[in-house]
């Protein structure tokens, strides 16, 4: 199993708004693609809050080609949504992890 990773700093001036429509709105998007089996959003809880909060979603998909494919067929246009929705009001990065145990 794959873990696709995505971790999201939030400005405070959007963060409720924001993770509002990732749960109503973006992550249903990204589980409607059929790329992912679950997912899991969490908030860190040691960071700096002091501009806003910082969150994690992790989607599992069942394999590194099974990302691959949701990567290059859906990712830029779900991004590209999520800039022109919320500007510059966040930033994230992106990691993949594979499950061993």
């Amino acid at each position: 199993m794959i873990i696709y990773n995505i971790t999201t700093k939030v400005h405070s001036a959007i963060a409720t708004n924001w993770l509002q429509w990732m749960q109503t709105e973006h992550i249903p998007e990204v589980m409607g693609t059929g790329c992912f089996t679950e997912f899991k959003i969490v908030r860190l809880l040691e960071a700096d809050d002091s501009e806003g909060p910082t969150y994690a979603v992790q989607y599992h998909a069942a394999d590194l080609e099974t990302l691959q494919r949701y990567r290059q067929q859906h990712a830029p246009a779900l991004a590209a949504a999520a800039f022109d929705r919320w500007g510059d009001g966040f930033i994230s990065f992106r990691s993949v992890m594979q499950v061993i145990s």
